[in-house]
């Protein structure tokens, strides 16, 4: 039995990316995600980063979502090789890229509060 799950939580380095390819359109996701340890006393922060690309109905979804955005990212771990653009130096003929193939997203960010203290302010407003 084979299993390839990853579920990564996170914020967003950027807003989404849509672009399109043979009439297949892709959402490419920037998701950083920190872990910290301890060192001589002192903790030490390390932020990765995860490229994480969603196609179909999902890909128009993720589509929407903006920079700093809090989300759990679910999907399989991929690579794959391409040939980079040749600037000037020589560089290795093939280079490997990692990245999530996303199969679902849950936005985490609280809604729900932004819209308490609207409802909030207003009663506030309406009492003076």
């Amino acid at each position: 039995m084979y299993s390839n799950k990853v579920t990564l939580i996170g914020f967003l380095g950027n807003d989404a990316e849509v672009r399109t390819n043979n009439d297949r359109s892709l959402t490419t996701l920037s998701l950083a995600t920190k872990s910290s340890y301890k060192k001589d006393g002192k903790y030490i922060e390390h932020t990765e980063w995860h490229r994480c690309v969603a196609f179909g109905k999902l890909g128009e979804f993720a589509a929407t979502l903006k920079k700093g955005a809090h989300i759990q990212v679910e999907g399989e771990l991929r690579s794959r090789k391409y040939q980079p653009a040749k600037v000037g130096k020589k560089q290795p003929d093939e280079k490997t890229l990692w990245e999530i193939r996303v199969n679902s997203i849950l936005k985490l960010d609280r809604a729900a509060k932004a819209s308490a203290e609207d409802d909030e302010q207003s009663t506030q407003e309406q009492a003076e």
